[in-house]
């Protein structure tokens, strides 16, 4: 059967065959050369600081590129193959729908990049986009240009869009029933979104979880807990709940209690709270709009004095050195003021002649 259908192909057949397997080859060959040559000649020319968005829609429409050359090469060789025809309705309608799937290929990887079109248009009118929306807007545009591109190539195959649409309005109800999770948290999502309690890099806090935000999506937030594990928290649950953003933190507080002993003087106590005062004011490193030391209490084992101030810095590296340095002073003032700190203690009075005459009943006896 094979033997016969070969014998059956005429001369001119198979140099319309041998060149319609040459362009594809030549469409091959060239792509490579184009790529390689012409295409990062562009892409060199385009790596700048003023051509940024072009270095990336570049970039993204790279591996698009090279299946278009494919399809462009496909297309032209049917011209010359004897079996197919440009001019057949299904052929056709597979290059088109070639040429949309090239084309929303290239949106799609062009939209992870639209933070650079956001961040110039806000700058261009003064508006502040914020890290976490930009994210969000990008998974938008991706939804939307697969959505047009799917409804696109369902046209092309003459399938009624309209009737599905319809359709879908038939389900609705069934369709919100089942997916009402799915609308609560991207419903939570745009109230994180819209309200911004936090950006991504943001430090934060709730009854659910801490640590470092890492994403937001239409569903969740991913949150990096200082354990280093990854979180995914439904953004219905976190939208309302409490949120603590610690990385909005303009100073950060220390508070604590010093406890010295009941035989501490009153010059040494006052010489102590006006050294650690001084030494808080002088201190750099201290917020020096709110220092207090004070002589607070009488404790049951001490005598108490609050020491209340914030650090400059937020971050808790830095917080925790700038604590230490100050414990370590505190000790220094209290040594050269010969003061020690209490610990809890009880101390046991007896009256000497209540138990002197409490031996001579006994001897007595």
């Amino acid at each position: 059967m094979n033997w016969r259908f070969w014998e059956s192909i005429t001369y001119e057949e198979y140099i319309h065959m041998a060149i319609s397997l040459g362009i594809i080859l030549f469409a091959f060959l060239f792509r490579k050369l184009f790529i390689k040559y012409i295409f990062y000649l562009f892409l060199r020319l385009s790596n700048s600081g003023k051509t940024e968005f072009l270095n990336h829609a570049l970039k993204a429409f790279e591996q698009p590129l090279r299946v278009l050359f494919m399809i462009i090469g496909i297309y032209i060789a049917a011209g010359y193959f004897p079996y197919i025809s440009q001019e057949n309705s299904l052929f056709k309608s597979l290059i088109r729908v070639s040429v949309i799937i090239v084309i929303t290929w290239w949106l799609y990887n062009l939209s992870s990049k639209t933070s650079i079109l956001f961040m110039k248009i806000s700058k261009k009118i003064n508006i502040d986009v914020d890290q976490i929306l930009i994210p969000f807007l990008s998974k938008a545009v991706r939804v939307i240009i697969v959505a047009i591109s799917l409804s696109i190539i369902a046209q092309e195959f003459n399938y009624n869009v309209g009737g599905f649409v319809a359709g879908l309005g038939l389900g609705g109800l069934a369709f919100a029933l089942a997916a009402q999770e799915v609308i609560k948290n991207l419903f939570g999502g745009v109230v994180i979104i819209t309200e911004k309690p936090f950006s991504i890099g943001n430090w934060i806090q709730s009854p659910s979880i801490e640590g470092i935000v890492e994403d937001i999506n239409f569903r969740s937030t991913i949150i990096r807990t200082f354990e280093d594990s990854l979180v995914t928290i439904p953004n219905a649950t976190l939208s309302n709940e409490p949120i603590i953003n610690w990385s909005e933190m303009g100073k950060r507080r220390i508070s604590f209690t010093l406890g010295v002993e009941y035989n501490t003087t009153k010059k040494q106590l006052e010489m102590v709270i006006d050294q650690i005062r001084e030494y808080l004011k002088s201190n750099p490193d201290i917020h020096p709009d709110i220092i207090f030391v004070r002589f607070s209490e009488y404790n049951d084992s001490s005598l108490d004095i609050m020491v209340y101030f914030f650090t400059n810095t937020t971050i808790w590296e830095e917080y925790l050195a700038v604590k230490e340095q100050v414990n370590f002073k505190i000790m220094e003032i209290l040594d050269e003021a010969d003061v020690s700190v209490a610990y809890p203690s009880r101390s046991l009075y007896i009256d000497h002649e209540k138990h002197e005459l409490k031996n001579e009943i006994d001897e007595s006896k």
